[in-house]
Order: structure tokens, then sequence, then C-alpha cells
């Protein structure tokens, strides 16, 4: 008897979450029903337009946030006397940096019937599952003696 089923394999053995920016605050949450697989992002302070959801690569899910760019010591400080020694709550000074998700995808969903709402902060792409059983997709490899 296994003492860890294949949810905990598949989650930590071989994650499918591939890349994230350094000090990103967008965290993430991803689970599925029966008929769609959820993520919901972390994205305070984000508005729709600052915020940029893509399938690229055939089935990666690319999430994307830019912010303004304030100066530091220019609009927030008055004295220019002002030394930054460590700025992780507010990047560039007004809480918005950027982010950036890299999720591959299971290839039984319907990449052109996914969702995006952003609500209070909170990020939700609903990605819905493809009912339809299909075979899986077999490629044969040529062997040769040399490469």
């Amino acid at each position: 008897m296994a003492v860890f089923g294949d949810p905990f394999r598949r989650f930590i053995l071989s994650p499918t979450v591939y890349r994230s920016s350094p000090g990103s605050t967008a965290l993430l949450d991803w689970f599925e029903s029966p008929t769609a697989h959820f993520f919901k992002i972390n994205v305070p302070g984000y508005n729709k337009e600052d915020v940029k959801v893509q399938v690229e690569n055939g089935n990666i899910l690319v999430i994307r946030g830019e912010g303004g760019k304030a100066e530091f010591g220019e609009a927030k400080d008055k004295e220019k006397d002002i030394v930054w020694h460590v700025a992780e709550r507010n990047t560039f000074g007004n809480g918005k940096g950027e982010f950036y998700r890299e999720i591959g995808l299971p290839e039984d969903v319907k990449l052109d019937q996914i969702k995006a709402q952003l609500h209070n902060g909170v990020l939700t792409v609903i990605v819905p599952k493809d009912a339809t059983n299909k075979p899986p997709k077999l490629r044969n490899i040529n062997v040769t003696t040399k490469l």
C-alpha cells in the first residue's frame, strides 16, 4: 500500500507550474473539479487592464501583471537623503510591481473556452475540461545509428 497516493505524487514529484518571477506576490492556488481547472491568483492593487492572461506554445497558461513605476525618492520621499535598505512590501513605492506565472495545462482542456475574472484582488481563471475521450497522442520516433 502506498503511503502517498497519485495526487501527492503528481503534485509534489512532477509540478506543472514552471516559472514565476522572483519576489512575485502573485500567490497561486490550482484545484480541479470534474468539469474544470480553477486557478486563483492573489493580485491586490491590480486593475483588469494591468493583468494579461494568455495561452502560449500550445498549452502553457501565462499570467502576467504590470504595475505603475514610481521612482524611489521622488514622489514619496520629501527628503533627498532617504536611503532604502530593503523594499519588499512596496515595489517601486506603489505596492504594484510585476509578476509572471507559467502553468503547463493538461491535454484534456478546452483552450478556446478559458474565462478570467478579477474581483477584490483575486484573479480567477477557469479552464473547462474536454469531456470527450480522445485517444492519447502517439508519435513514432525514428531510431537511427547516428545522431
